[in-house]
């Protein structure tokens, strides 16, 4: 027996309701072809991979994880967090593939198969492989063991089970459905490492096979990532210590049917600020007399991101001269500051890029918290 999906009140389908009309919403600004979205794209795929990794400790700047998606190397991150990183975006990729492949289904091979990916680099963790002895959740503040996985000889039977629910859950609500296999695998905890991490990339897989956003968009993995503690907490008000599924996982459904409202608003506010910096930028490159292929490079630096040439060339297929002289012309008229030298060499925003930055976050408006009393409820559980 695994957890089920529980039944959900009036308060979780009108909070639903609003999630998929903000999500179709987003689609149909999408259908229109728009010069941000792959720069919105990017950054939203590098909160991804950054907030999931945070989670079990694996903490990189944003224009790290970012540089992860174009295969460069980092210029902060260890050796080791790189290794988790790098490891992670391979798994992503294979969600963002096979999101709208017909042909594909979630099952054992596919699970196993994005742990290996996801863990390759460390054979020593098993990639791909069942744990074969007991594992302990370790809270590490409160030095306790909070939670127990169930027997080893229990995993492959528990994880065919989960197997099968995501082919036959299929009139369950998609971001339910997501909820329920993150908090079974989680539960089962079925490999030595990487088992959160799992969780949450087959969670981001399983909306994304019947949700109208592409998973850069749909995922909750950043907000998860930003609210580590609730995510800890409720896992431990649901778990109760040791494996023992029960009828009722309401909370933790409700919380991830929160999880993606807040990540729905978020993402609703990034696809106006993309518009309104893009807008701008395009009125600065214009005045300056600068080709437009910079204004990608210059949204990356309004975002706080460190830019480095050859992300830049990658970005807009130019030649290393060319690069070097567009970088140049920026740096001449204070929209870059250059850093560092030889290898390490970068470019932050300048004054101008700064306001542009706080200017946009001036313009925010306060999310809505669908569930105003959730927070109160965990501390109460704590």
């Amino acid at each position: 027996m695994i957890y089920v999906s529980p039944p959900l009140s009036s308060e979780d389908q009108a909070v639903l309701a609003e999630i998929h009309e903000m999500r179709r919403q987003l689609a149909s600004v999408l259908r229109a072809p728009r010069r941000w979205q792959g720069g919105l794209r990017r950054t939203m795929l590098a909160r991804a991979i950054r907030g999931s990794n945070s989670i079990e400790g694996y903490v990189v700047a944003e224009d790290d994880a970012a540089a992860a998606l174009d295969d460069e190397e980092p210029l902060s991150a260890d050796d080791r967090t790189w290794a988790e990183i790098r490891g992670y975006r391979q798994a992503l990729g294979y969600v963002l593939q096979m999101a709208n492949d017909p042909h594909f289904k979630i099952d054992i091979s596919a699970m196993r198969g994005m742990h290996y990916m996801m863990l390759a680099h460390d054979l020593s963790k098993s990639p791909g492989q069942y744990r074969t002895g007991p594992i302990y959740v370790h809270d590490e503040k409160q030095d306790l063991v909070v939670y127990e996985g169930p027997d080893p000889g229990r995993v492959p039977a528990l994880m065919e089970e989960l197997a099968a629910s995501l082919q036959a859950d299929l009139d369950i609500d998609p971001l339910v459905r997501g909820a329920m296999a993150h908090l079974n695998l989680v539960m089962i905890h079925p490999y030595r490492d990487g088992s959160g991490r799992m969780a949450r990339a087959l969670q981001t897989l399983t909306i994304s096979r019947q949700t109208i956003v592409e998973p850069a968009f749909s995922s909750i993995e950043e907000w998860l990532g930003h609210n580590t503690d609730d995510y800890y907490q409720v896992l431990a008000v649901t778990g109760q210590g040791s494996w023992r599924p029960r009828p009722d996982a309401h909370l933790w459904a409700t919380f991830n049917i929160r999880a993606h409202h807040m990540q729905a608003q978020t993402v609703a506010q990034r696809v106006n600020d993309a518009s309104e910096i893009w807008g701008e930028l395009d009125s600065l490159v214009s005045t300056s007399q600068l080709p437009e292929r910079v204004t990608g490079i210059l949204y990356e630096a309004v975002l706080g991101y460190r830019v480095r040439r050859s992300g830049y060339m990658k970005m807009t297929e130019v030649e290393k001269h060319t690069a070097t002289r567009d970088l140049g012309r920026l740096t001449d008229l204070g929209l870059l500051l250059p850093q560092g030298e030889t290898r390490g060499r970068h470019y932050l925003a300048g004054d101008r890029l700064r306001e542009l930055r706080e200017e946009c976050r001036r313009r925010r408006r306060p999310l809505m918290d669908p569930y105003p009393w959730m927070r109160a409820r965990l501390t109460e559980n704590r």
